[in-house]
């Protein structure tokens, strides 16, 4: 029964379109769902001759050949856990279990423990793309049991994007490093998806662009420096008509936006290592705010604002400024996002390659755009980089840009357009290029009311003081 090459548990759209990928790049895929009637239907809709279900896990498990390859693509957590404990006693030694799911890195660390300590192979592949990336070309991201990646690399590499023939995919590291690729790539998402959702707003209420004319700017912006799947997908939104009303689309959607998890771990990553990731941070408290409606309903009629009227009177050079804010917020974002990459590499003990990284990001992943090879060339340039920002040829863009950035975020403040994406890019910008700062003061009140001690600019050391307090 041993002739299946590689199996998939769990066939919601995912499961199913990745099944269907590997089986339509002629592997013999064996899958099984819990419940029968769901492989059914998907045998039904999409009948393959490489496809093979099963009713039982017995059978799924005894149809693969050795050592047995099965992706795991049910929803995260403790699902994750309830498979594996039904598939442990099926096992022989040196079988591969793949996670296919965005499961919580840690999550990933302790099952590559657990199931390395019975003698099998586990691996956490971060898989981006959505349903269209399943089924045609994912960007995949594997780490875990560093043996177990030989097996599988080819069929990982068939599915996977491709790049100008290079495939989107790379093994990452040991156990939880292909989670938390995965996971960094969806905070920089979040924080890219708010950039240009605030560079929306401030077309739209300042530069008074109607869905028409927001659709041409974007297609334009996709031409140039700004080519990316996001900026495609937003031009592609503007033209969309509502089949309901005939309005533009865009324009009877709820103001709100739902987050699944890995945008607020990403968040608390940075916190964990140390890392200012506030940029990406903002775009998660976005998302929270925006969650608010019936409370900012009710707070637009108490706090309200009269904005001073404006008139753009060269909307091209206004267009263009916008186009330069945005792009310089963008680098900063990735910034964010390979810097805490570059602590992570560190603190779990990973060896994380960050130009393999931003070239799996090129195709298949929704972040993929034009400039993730100037990232990949600036860690090829410098793997030690400190920061993107320093990068000779981002260095230049920013400089570039800045006062464009800096003008914008003036212009929308003094609307009363929120901006905390683009409000905290210019932040950090500037934070990071700033020798002496102010938080000699933080160390002094510190150690005022806790005697935390300080440290000196004339000495090594940490000290403390008796400050006077007569006045206090």
């Amino acid at each position: 029964m041993q002739t299946n090459n590689i199996g998939v548990i769990g066939l919601a759209v995912m499961g199913s379109n990745l099944a269907l990928n590997m089986a339509d790049h002629g592997y013999q895929v064996a899958i099984y769902n819990r419940t029968y009637a769901v492989g059914e239907a998907v045998i039904a809709d999409n009948p393959h001759d490489n496809l093979h279900l099963y009713k039982t896990l017995e059978d799924f498990v005894a149809s693969l050949e050795t050592p047995r390859k099965m992706v795991l693509m049910v929803k995260a957590g403790m699902a994750v856990d309830k498979v594996i404990e039904g598939l442990l006693p099926l096992l022989d030694e040196g079988d591969i279990i793949m996670d296919g799911g965005n499961s919580n890195f840690h999550d990933t660390i302790r099952r590559t423990q657990e199931i390395e300590a019975q003698g099998f192979r586990y691996l956490g592949v971060g898989i981006s793309g959505g349903e269209e990336g399943a089924r045609f070309g994912p960007a995949i991201m594997p780490g875990g049991s560093a043996d177990a990646y030989q097996y599988v690399q080819a069929i990982l590499e068939d599915i996977s994007a491709k790049y100008k023939g290079e495939p989107c995919a790379t093994y990452m590291g040991t156990d939880g490093a292909g989670h938390y690729v995965k996971m960094v790539h969806n905070g920089i998402e979040y924080a890219d998806m708010q950039l240009i959702a605030e560079a929306y707003s401030v077309l739209k209420h300042i530069g008074g662009f109607n869905n028409d004319e927001l659709a041409t700017i974007f297609d334009t912006w996709n031409n140039g420096e700004l080519e990316s799947f996001l900026i495609e997908i937003s031009a592609q939104i503007f033209k969309e008509i509502d089949p309901k009303t005939g309005k533009h689309l865009v324009d009877v959607i709820t103001d709100t936006a739902a987050q699944k998890g890995t945008g607020k771990w990403t968040a608390e990553e940075a916190l964990t290592t140390g890392t200012d990731a506030s940029l990406l941070a903002s775009a998660v408290f976005a998302r929270f705010m925006s969650s608010q409606k019936d409370a900012r309903i009710h707070a637009a009629s108490i706090l309200n604002f009269d904005a001073p009227r404006v008139t753009i009177e060269d909307k091209d050079a206004f267009i263009e400024s916008v186009r330069q804010a945005l792009y310089a917020s963008k680098i900063i974002a990735y910034a964010q996002g390979f810097d805490l990459l570059k602590n992570a590499s560190v603190e779990y003990n990973w060896d994380l390659d960050f130009g393999a990284i931003a070239r799996t990001f090129r195709e298949g992943c929704i972040i993929r755009a034009a400039f993730l090879n100037r990232i990949s060339d600036a860690y090829i340039t410098d793997s030690s980089l400190a920061n993107l920002m320093i990068d000779a040829s981002f260095k230049e863009n920013l400089m570039d840009y800045q006062q464009s950035l800096r003008d914008v975020i003036a212009s929308a403040i003094q609307q009363g357009i929120s901006m905390p994406a683009f409000t905290s890019a210019i932040s950090y910008f500037d934070a990071y290029r700033t020798g002496r700062g102010n938080a000699n003061l933080i160390q002094a009140q510190r150690d005022l009311f806790g005697a935390h001690t300080f440290e000196r600019l004339d000495e090594p050391g940490h000290f403390h003081h008796e400050w006077n307090q007569k006045n206090a």
